[in-house]
């Protein structure tokens, strides 16, 4: 049995042809959702660098659009963020418009030198015109990457890293073209490897009036189940810059979760960000024919008090889907296989441990294969499984089980587990803890099954849609 690479995944974005890796410019603008992405559309490993262009009017049914800005023989277009200056501080568009403007960093490969360029389209990003003054902002380095920028007082802020230096960097703008240094955050926190796609955003805490400002930062090595991972920082942003009130805690505790950055101008007070499902320890080796590199769901952000801290919470966007079947007061004992198939599924369940010390699922079950995650009641965690996955030769930390502390107290354990063609999106807690991983199965490998060991489960509920 082995893994079909040239079937494309249902609810994950994936470039038509090509490299695939973080997602840039994510806006929300005149009632469409728009994707820019780092693309090498004529390579399958990262190469010389564009941004692709993707619409969607609901963050699952995407249309990909030509490319935005692409690569010169003497200028990769590395990652960046795009807003809407409505009110034409920039003077970049004609008198009554207001133009998207993209902050990006421009890498040339004759020196290694990064530095950050702005364009601006007045046609609702579809063309993109270079700024005549660009770099904007210029320190001869070449580490130093990955603006975010967002409208912040009267003016503008941007975020972006000092990568080696594990500094995430403040600065400010009025116009978005001249920009001025304002402070400084770090090294603090996860800085085994080096900083990536930064991001400053503010979050509701639940059940409250109350906000918070969250900083994102994604770390190259070093992560919660080995290579690339992401941070957050919980803090406040001030006239003196950001500062930390809590220890920094990962993002997502799988191994395929990286660079997300927020949805400009969202719809409503909770962000939405999106990340790109892969991990640098073996992106370039994953199975592909075609194209390589998919995006996560969207997820939309919150906080939630626990134990005196404030703990990010993820709730995935996801299709409506239809019912295939449900599971309603069951007494959980050993294995039991639902009699349903399905490449692609979304499993929601609420569970009683009862006496069962274990319990769980398994996902894309078929001859030899399977995907499972356990809940250790006893040892207080969640496991996600890949040794058996599929196709696990693809790195030698490909083939692991990937173990958080499970979220919550006493009582009944809410899972959310979402699964594509070649994916697992696991919300336990709902959506206290992630872990996303990619799995690489036999297309004929469709089967569901539930599981309690060594005593009963009680399923409140379980439902499947597909």
């Amino acid at each position: 049995m082995s893994f079909d690479p040239t079937i494309r995944p249902r609810d994950h974005f994936t470039a038509q042809q090509g490299w695939l890796n973080d997602p840039n410019g994510l806006i929300r603008h005149e009632g469409e959702h728009h994707l820019f992405f780092q693309h090498h559309p004529a390579g399958l490993v990262h190469g010389p660098i564009s941004w692709g262009h993707a619409v969607s009017p609901d963050l699952l049914t995407w249309t990909e659009l030509p490319i935005a800005i692409a690569a010169t023989p003497i200028a990769h277009i590395w990652s960046g963020s795009v807003v809407h200056d409505a009110a034409n501080s920039s003077g970049l568009a004609p008198e009554g418009q207001g133009p998207l403007v993209a902050l990006y960093t421009r890498f040339e490969p004759a020196t290694g030198i990064q530095s950050q360029c702005l364009a601006h389209s007045v046609d609702r990003g579809l063309t993109w015109q270079p700024y005549a003054g660009n770099p904007v902002l210029d320190i001869g380095s070449t580490g130093f990457r990955d603006p975010k920028v967002f409208r912040h007082g009267d003016g503008w802020a941007m975020v972006l890293v000092l990568a080696e230096e594990r500094i995430v960097q403040l600065y400010r703008s009025p116009d978005l073209i001249s920009w001025t240094h304002h402070s400084s955050f770090g090294p603090e926190g996860f800085v085994t490897g080096a900083w990536e796609c930064p991001d400053l955003v503010r979050v509701p805490v639940e059940d409250s009036a109350d906000t918070a400002d969250v900083l994102l930062v994604s770390v190259w090595d070093g992560g919660p189940a080995g290579g690339s991972g992401m941070q957050y920082v919980v803090g406040q942003l001030d006239d003196a810059g950001f500062r930390s009130t809590q220890d920094a805690q990962w993002v997502d505790r799988g191994a395929d979760f990286y660079a997300a950055i927020s949805y400009a101008d969202g719809a409503g007070p909770e962000p939405v960000v999106q990340a790109w499902m892969s991990n640098w320890q073996y992106a370039d080796q994953v199975p592909a024919s075609g194209f390589r590199g998919s995006m996560t769901l969207a997820r939309r952000l919150s906080l939630r008090r626990r134990d005196g801290e404030l703990v990010l919470v993820q709730r995935p966007v996801v299709r409506a889907g239809e019912q295939v079947h449900a599971l309603v007061d069951h007494d959980l004992t050993g294995t039991l296989a639902l009699p349903v198939a399905a490449r692609t599924c979304r499993i929601v369940a609420d569970v009683e441990p009862g006496s069962a010390p274990v319990f769980g699922l398994r996902v894309r079950v078929g001859d030899g294969e399977r995907t499972t995650l356990t809940i250790d009641v006893a040892a207080r965690t969640v496991s996600l499984d890949r040794t058996a996955s599929g196709t696990v030769d693809v790195h030698p930390a490909f083939a692991a089980v990937h173990t958080a502390p499970l979220p919550g107290g006493e009582g009944p354990v809410r899972l959310e587990v979402v699964v594509d063609v070649a994916s697992v999106e696991v919300f336990v807690g709902d959506g206290e803890l992630v872990l996303t991983d990619q799995v690489f199965p036999d297309p004929g490998s469709t089967g569901i099954e539930v599981f309690a060991d060594g005593g009963t489960a009680h399923v409140h509920r379980l439902d499947v849609t597909v």
